[in-house]
């Protein structure tokens, strides 16, 4: 290392790909953790790197509570969807015909 030069710091995970991926489970949560995930890199160019590494766990939280969020809505909507059939399917086969 030479004398004058600042320490390299490590880099830093945007986390642009989960951020996108999060778009296809909670859109409204991966906007934020896709703004974000495109801070980092400007920021680390700025020599800012407390505010990248803040910008990467913010978006690093967006994109987990948009998984999260998403994942309990699949949940949900599959429970209902097999609960719901199971009960047509019960239904269907009391009605009586009036012919």
């Amino acid at each position: 290392m030479q004398p004058g030069y600042p320490h390299p710091q490590q880099p830093i995970n945007n986390n642009m790909t989960p951020s996108i991926v999060a778009i296809f489970f909670f859109w409204p949560l991966a906007i934020p953790a896709i703004i974000n995930a495109s801070k980092v890199n400007p920021l680390l160019q700025q020599g800012d790197y407390a505010g990248a590494e803040a910008a990467a766990r913010e978006s690093k939280k967006w994109s987990k509570l948009a998984f999260i969020i998403g994942a309990v809505w699949l949940v949900i909507v599959l429970l209902c969807c097999i609960f719901g059939g199971l009960m047509g399917a019960i239904g269907g086969n009391t009605s009586t015909s009036s012919y």
